[in-house]
């Protein structure tokens, strides 16, 4: 074998080697009961063709890839966004964790939850024992300022109590009485990671607002940025906006610092995030802002129960997205959008129109949360560009006739089709019978692209496959200048692979776009 102390391959080259090729192909001949290559390859042509594509598009018992997560998922990351809080998530082990190497392996952070490690006993008799003893545990060993608790399927099936639950730790002495244990009920067999994100926001708001007076501030302002996978490079893009224009804000939920932390010597499990204190005035804001719709409904509405204005947002990306943000923002807080701004959005205008030639009439299939697919479609037809699938796993029937809407709103989205509910199976049988220029979700879309040839732009959680992508903004002006940037150079990559060959494809000698 080529592997010694002298020579270390990683995986990739390791198994090109003749030792592992043999051993490989042995193992598919002798254990494997393959069947015979002229029946795969033609299976393999069929499934790419209309007949297949009306078949798998009707598809109703079986999901083959999602473009989701679970709700758990979506509590854990919203438990992060705030100051010194340790999420618990009731229920197996297991269960988180897969959410921890989910956000550990997109953020390259740390990624601290714990469980109260429910096993078969647990199932058949409650919970109770392993919430109160997991408590008492997180509380000693971890001295966190508050601890999120979330469910999962197992602890949903058999019913457990959360509220209950904890009143009943309390009362054992399992954590202090005035300890702030807020909860949400998150089931993993219904909804997305983007509904789980909603209701632990909800719970931790109502945990620290319930009963209690308000006495509203004028011209203060919420912001609910989401479940995010680009929070780090985002919320900071907005949070320098808001200070240019002297709003008086609060981010309700930002794991900005907790999924950047800097190698300086010091471990921090707990770094930045909204604090106790702040969520506690936050009651008295004149408005909260969200900046997505599906990861705030239910927490959207209680802030309108408790006296808030809202406005709600789909992820503001681009110029007229960013235009509708600060202008809100203006209007709430009275304060005027500063020229520094301007500059910057006019700047965002100016590089648009210097690559127009390249992005006019480039197609596209976008996939991923509701929010980033509506952001996304509106930001390419902004560029001249034109959305030809747009899909979400988690998508409702609201979302696909807001995204009709926008799509009719100009002539780029003409050609559109809007999926809400397929998954990336689905997707496949697009791309091959309705081919586009470009693809843009997460990293799961590079095995769309390695079968069906659409390069892969890589803008959505989770992204395991590159390093670093989420340090930078999609959002604001700045952030529309880097997804642009982004875009393009996806373009011309295409195009230099396409024209390698010299005096054969490499034809113009162009060092000039």
């Amino acid at each position: 074998m080529p592997q010694s102390a002298e020579k270390i391959l990683d995986h990739a080259p390791l198994f090109r080697e003749p030792e592992y090729r043999q051993m490989l192909a042995e193992k598919k001949l002798n254990f494997e009961c393959p069947h015979p290559e002229r029946l795969v390859t033609d299976q393999r042509e069929y499934s790419k063709g209309w007949e297949y594509r009306e078949k798998n598009l009707a598809r109703e018992a079986l999901v083959v890839n999602p473009a989701k997560a679970c709700q758990p998922l979506g509590a854990v990351f919203a438990a992060a966004g705030f100051e010194r809080t340790m999420s618990f998530v009731h229920g197996s082990q297991g269960c988180v964790a897969y959410y921890r190497s989910h956000l550990s392996r997109h953020f390259k952070e740390p990624a601290s939850a714990v469980s109260s490690s429910m096993t078969e006993d647990a199932a058949v008799f409650g919970g109770l024992k392993n919430l109160v003893d997991g408590l008492a545990n997180t509380y000693a060993l971890y001295d966190p300022k508050m601890i999120a608790v979330s469910t999962t399927c197992m602890a949903e099936v058999i019913g457990d109590d959360l509220h209950g639950f904890i009143e009943n730790a309390k009362s054992e002495g399992a954590v202090p009485p005035e300890f702030d244990v807020p909860f949400a009920h998150t089931p993993a067999f219904v909804g997305s990671h983007v509904d789980g994100y909603d209701s632990m926001v909800k719970g931790i708001l109502e945990h620290f607002w319930k009963g209690q007076a308000r006495t509203q501030a004028a011209g203060t302002i919420n912001i609910i940025p989401g479940f995010d996978g680009f929070c780090v490079g985002n919320n900071r893009e907005l949070q320098r906006l808001l200070t240019l224009m002297g709003v008086s804000y609060t981010f309700i939920q930002d794991a900005s610092d907790q999924f950047d932390t800097p190698s300086d010597g010091e471990y921090r499990m707990y770094d930045g995030g909204t604090t106790i204190k702040a969520l506690r005035a936050a009651l008295n804001a004149e408005a909260t802002l969200s900046l997505q719709h599906y990861n705030s409904r239910k927490t959207l509405e209680y802030c309108r129960e408790v006296g808030q204005a809202t406005a709600v947002f789909h992820y503001p990306l681009g110029i007229n997205a960013t235009d509708a943000f600060l202008m809100k923002v203006s209007a709430i807080s009275g304060r005027e959008i500063p020229e520094t701004i301007r500059l910057e959005r006019g700047r965002l205008v100016d590089a648009m129109a210097d690559s127009q030639s390249w992005l006019h009439g480039k197609t596209y299939a976008i996939y991923g949360d509701p929010d980033f697919v509506y952001a996304m479609a509106r930001f390419v037809m902004e560029t001249g560009g034109e959305p030809r699938h747009c899909l979400a796993t988690n998508g409702t029937a609201a979302w696909q006739a807001e995204m009709t809407e926008l799509l009719a709103s100009s002539p780029f989205g003409k050609q559109a089709k809007v999926w809400p509910g397929k998954d990336l199976w689905a997707l496949r049988s697009l791309l091959f019978t309705e081919p586009v220029d470009l693809l843009i979700g997460n990293s799961y879309g590079k095995y769309l692209e390695r079968d069906t040839g659409t390069p892969l732009i890589r803008l959505m959680f989770p992204i395991f496959d590159r390093h670093h992508h989420h340090r930078f903004p999609l959002m604001g002006y700045q952030g529309g200048l880097r997804l642009l940037t982004t875009i393009l150079d996806t373009i011309f990559d295409r195009l230099d692979r396409e024209t390698m060959q010299t005096a054969v494809t490499d034809y113009s000698y162009d060092l000039t776009r």
